[in-house]
Parts: structure tokens; sequence; C-alpha cells
């Protein structure tokens, strides 16, 4: 390209038009920016808030909207001297300045009394927790009143002489009366005593298992075979062991009689007499 190809394009009404519109683009932009965010944010406005506390929604609505500020409920409360959707509170104090479109928060007062629900504290907590936990929740508590029953132990709560349960609702400005026992017993209370049941065992049965016949069985032994000299010369010591053999039988039933004197005995102390009566003992009659 010529040098005078090339001044002859810088020179050239086009390219300087174009850059002449680049330039007032980013002015325009810039105080576009520069006044547009002040106009948009209320750049230097400060209007004061007014007071609208204990005056009607309405009423307060129009006062702010006329000072170019916006209104909103954010909560209800209560209190029983002011009237109805009144304004109770306000998120930004009185005088405070802030700019225009500011949303104020206000607390109005409800148009009925409100409710709380009983917990479960009946027959389930002591007067110390019940009494605890019910002023924290906001109600309000009379004096205690004492029943028969455990001590210091929550049996009931009235309300206006009616009972309430756990769930009921009751109003913030009723009065609750806590049940609690005295420690004493009522006398009125029934006590039911149960008696022992004791199985009943046949006295069949009973004399199976406690009396038992000891049988005992006499064997004799053969001698061995001796012979005749033997016998001739034994025959006077078997006439000398036959009081001995009626002896010791004499002995064995005596023995008998008494180990059978001693069952008796044992099983008339181990069950009563009244049981025995009338029975006897197989073999000894």
């Amino acid at each position: 390209m010529k040098v005078t190809e090339f001044l002859k394009k810088i020179t050239s009404g086009y390219l300087w038009a174009n850059l002449l519109a680049m330039a007032a683009a980013v002015v325009l932009l810039f105080l576009g920016v520069r006044f547009g965010l002040d106009l948009y944010t209320h750049h230097g406005e400060a209007i004061p808030v007014p007071n609208v506390r204990h005056k009607a929604y309405d009423d307060a609505r129009r006062i702010l909207k006329n000072a170019g500020l916006k209104i909103e409920v954010s909560d209800t409360g209560y209190i029983k001297t002011l009237p109805p959707d009144c304004i109770l509170e306000q998120s930004v104090e009185p005088g405070q300045k802030v700019k225009g479109g500011r949303i104020i928060y206000v607390t109005v007062n409800a148009s009925k009394t409100p409710t709380l629900t009983i917990p479960d504290v009946i027959d389930n907590s002591s007067l110390r927790e019940a009494m605890a936990k019910l002023t924290a929740m906001g109600f309000r508590l009379g004096e205690p009143q004492f029943v028969p029953g455990e001590q210091d132990w929550v049996y009931g709560i009235v309300v206006k002489g009616r009972h309430v349960v756990a769930g009921d609702k009751v109003s913030v400005e009723d009065v609750l009366t806590i049940q609690v026992g005295n420690g004493q017993m009522d006398f009125s209370d029934s006590l039911n005593y149960i008696d022992p049941v004791y199985e009943e065992v046949p006295d069949e049965d009973i004399f199976e298992e406690a009396e038992e016949e000891d049988n005992f069985e006499v064997v004799e032994v053969p001698a061995e075979a001796a012979s005749p000299a033997e016998q001739a010369g034994s025959a006077p010591a078997e006439g000398q062991q036959k009081p001995a053999a009626a002896t010791q039988k004499s002995a064995a039933a005596t023995q008998k009689s008494a180990t059978t004197t001693q069952q008796k005995s044992a099983s008339q102390q181990e069950f009563p007499s009244h049981v025995v009566t009338g029975k006897t003992t197989p073999g000894h009659e």
C-alpha cells in the first residue's frame, strides 16, 4: 500500500464518523450509569419515618403512602386495652431517615384473643416441672389446688371450673389452676386383694409318691454237696444253726416293721393329718 492511499483512508469521513459514534456511546453509557443509579437508589434522598404506633392499620397505610413509603404486616400480637387492627410495633423507629419506597414492617393487634395449646403435663410431671413449662409457654397460673394423691404430682388442670386435657386450646387471658397431690390417700379409693391360687393335687397321687412299700425277697443259696461222713458230722451243727436262722428271720421282720413305721411317720409329717385320715397302706392292714 502506498503512503498516499494510507493517508487518504485515515482522513476519510467514514472512519472519523465511526470513531465519534463510539466515543459518544461510551460517554452516554457512563452518564447513564452515573445518574441512572442515583435515580434508581434514590441517592441523596432522606425521608423521615412517621410514627404510626397505636394507629389503625388503614390510617397508618395512608400516612406512610403520603410520605413515599410502603407498609406490610409481619406479625400479630394482642393487647387487651387496644382496639383490633391497631399498630403495635414498626420495624423502623419514628424519625429515622430512609430512602423513598422503603417497606415498613408493622405488628398489628389481633381481633380475637389468641389461644395456647395445653401441653402433656397432666399425670406426667411434678408441680415444679408443670409450672415451669406452662409459664414459659405464656399461660397464666393461679394458686394450685391440692387433692388426695401422691405428693406434688399433677393430677389435672382446671380452667373456669372446667377440666382440660393435653391438646385443648385455652385463651391466654384464662387462669389455669393445677390440681396437685397433697401426699394423702383418699379413703374412698378401693384396693383389690387377690388370694393366691394353689394347684390341687389328688390324694391318690400324694399317697403314691409318699408311701412306697419295700418288698424284700429271701433267696436261699443251696449248699454244696458233702460226703456222708461230712453230713453225719455236720448233723449236730445244723441242729445248732436252726435257732440262729430263726433268730435272724425274727430280726429281719423287726427291722422291716421299724422301717414301715418310720415311713408312716415321715408321711404324716410331710402331709396334713386330715389328708391321710382314712387311708390304709396296702399290705399292712
